[in-house]
């Protein structure tokens, strides 16, 4: 939302994985594909086969930000389509409830009612019909954040059978507009890029869809520009070095990831080699060349992956020039970022969303507070600010290192970070006299573990505020809190990652019978 080491953001195995930092995978292709109706794939009662072309009208969106077709009552999932539109499209593929389509040609898109949805704009990056990175860039922005409200609206309602307060005063759960950036371009501030062979030698840039096939790219604009040209130099340097590419059908060459690091705040920028094994030719001269072309540099790592697999990381980590951290700030604290630490990509709306749980979590200075999925400790040090004390607690041991670091970084000495699964470790605390006035969760997509809702619904505190990147699994969540004794008083949605499918929200539950 990342690859992330293929994990979460909390970097958990399994989680919040968004496919390629850089980019991303799904190709487009928004013209016609193969000519006419190819060999047929049918199934009985499907009213369409693979391969033929149909006109449908576009009704809505997936999560994933296809557009939703019905033809005879069948459901096609309509890439690079909007809801309004009327499209000719080419089946992909199908199955007994629904199929998957790729539009070849819009054939209405008016702004009269049914006509069209007139939110369409062209995208403004030249290879956004091979990357999957973005999926919304065809979509006016202020559409997008429109989209992702009523996507959450809607699991609200459809899963939650939670009622969503309307316009006109009507008791239920607020919804608030979704929070979005004034400038939605140039806000990554990490870049993992896989390294592999092209017809010229070694290349970098984002997984063709379905494969392993690396398509070469040098700029992305949902990139921050420090990252393009840090990659660039990498890449350079490894040619101009001859430094082998890492070759995923064989298990041979070196350079197998290039990640990239850039603290806005402070200017510094982190270089991280992901190789097949400790011994770098020409080493020295590499990181010169490194230095040489990459403004800002303070540290130059390397990570050694000899595994075959598709995780990124591999267990050792060295520095071979520089520092072993860079630093940087969201809302007045400090952070410092190893190679694998966990950082929020885009720090603007960090502390939007951020900001948002502290505000529900009405903190006075007097509250004991209990962070759940706290990582490396973000949340937390946000809290600890206003509260009397804060207790995180995160199944990841790495993390839980960072979060200490960087409580001690910043001064903060009212925060105190556990490592297990909180669902174990809460009901310790419990024992030990830790009474919550507040907890908060960032759970990763699949939501909380059944284990922790009890422990949450157990420990009985004031306020529960949960963070979420998924608003199917926030829906389910809610449900069982509300049926548990509280009630959902409002939802903010926040754009962490404009023009793709993607949606935070921040909740805020209050215990019934307070």
């Amino acid at each position: 939302m990342s690859g992330r080491n293929g994990k979460d953001s909390k970097g958990r195995l399994g989680g919040k994985k968004r496919g390629n930092d850089w980019s991303g995978s799904v190709p487009r292709g928004g013209g016609r594909v193969g000519g006419g109706k190819s060999a047929a794939s049918s199934i009985a009662g499907v009213p369409v086969s693979v391969g033929q072309f149909i006109e449908c009208e576009i009704i809505g969106l997936t999560h994933e930000g296809e557009g939703v077709g019905r033809v005879e009552g069948y459901t096609l999932f309509v890439r690079d389509a909007l809801p309004g539109e009327t499209v000719r499209a080419e089946v992909l593929s199908i199955g007994k409830s629904f199929g998957k389509a790729r539009m070849s040609e819009l054939m209405e898109s008016g702004t009269g009612a049914g006509k069209g949805s007139g939110i369409r704009v062209v995208p403004p990056c030249p290879i956004y019909d091979s990357c999957g990175g973005c999926q919304l860039q065809h979509m006016a922005y202020a559409e997008q954040l429109r989209w992702k409200r009523q996507h959450v609206v809607d699991n609200l309602a459809r899963i939650g059978k939670l009622v969503v307060a309307e316009d006109d005063g009507q008791a239920g759960v607020v919804v608030h507009p979704t929070i979005g950036m004034d400038d939605p371009w140039r806000y990554r501030n990490k870049a993992q890029v896989p390294i592999g062979f092209g017809d010229g030698g070694l290349i970098g840039g984002f997984y063709e869809a379905g494969s392993n096939d690396i398509v070469e790219m040098d700029a992305c604009l949902i990139q921050q520009e420090e990252n393009e040209e840090s990659v660039r130099a990498v890449k350079e340097a490894a040619r101009l070095l001859d430094i082998s590419a890492y070759n995923r059908a064989n298990g041979r060459g070196l350079l197998r990831h290039v990640v990239v690091r850039h603290a806005r705040s402070t200017g510094q920028r982190m270089v991280v080699l992901v190789t097949n094994g400790r011994d770098i030719p020409h080493a020295q001269e590499l990181v010169a060349l490194i230095r040489e072309k990459v403004s800002g540099v303070v540290s130059v790592c390397q990570n050694v992956n000899t595994a075959v697999t598709p995780v990124v990381f591999g267990e050792e980590t060295r520095v071979l020039w520089g520092e072993d951290v860079i630093y940087d700030e969201i809302g007045g604290i400090q952070f410092a970022i190893s190679p694998r630490s966990f950082f929020q990509v885009n720090p603007e709306q960090t502390e939007r969303l951020y900001g948002k749980a502290v505000e529900y979590a009405a903190l006075t200075g007097n509250e004991t507070v209990i962070d759940a999925y706290c990582g490396a400790g973000t949340i937390s040090l946000f809290l600890a600010k206003h509260a009397d004390r804060v207790y995180g607690v995160e199944i990841v041991p790495e993390a839980i290192e960072d979060a200490r670091r960087n409580a001690l970084l910043n001064g903060i000495r009212n925060a105190e970070f556990a490592v297990g699964p909180a669902e174990v470790v809460m009901p310790r605390w419990q024992a030990e006299g830790v009474s919550p006035d507040v907890i908060v969760v960032d759970p990763p997509r699949k939501g909380c573990d059944p284990a922790l809702i009890s422990t949450m619904l157990e420990l009985r505190p004031e306020r529960i505020v949960y963070v979420s990147c998924n608003p199917s699994t926030l829906a389910r969540d809610l449900r069982l809190l509300e049926d548990g004794g509280y009630w959902t008083v409002e939802v903010q949605p926040v754009d962490m990652f404009p023009h793709t499918g993607h949606v935070e929200c921040c909740s805020l539950l209050v215990r019934k019978d307070i």
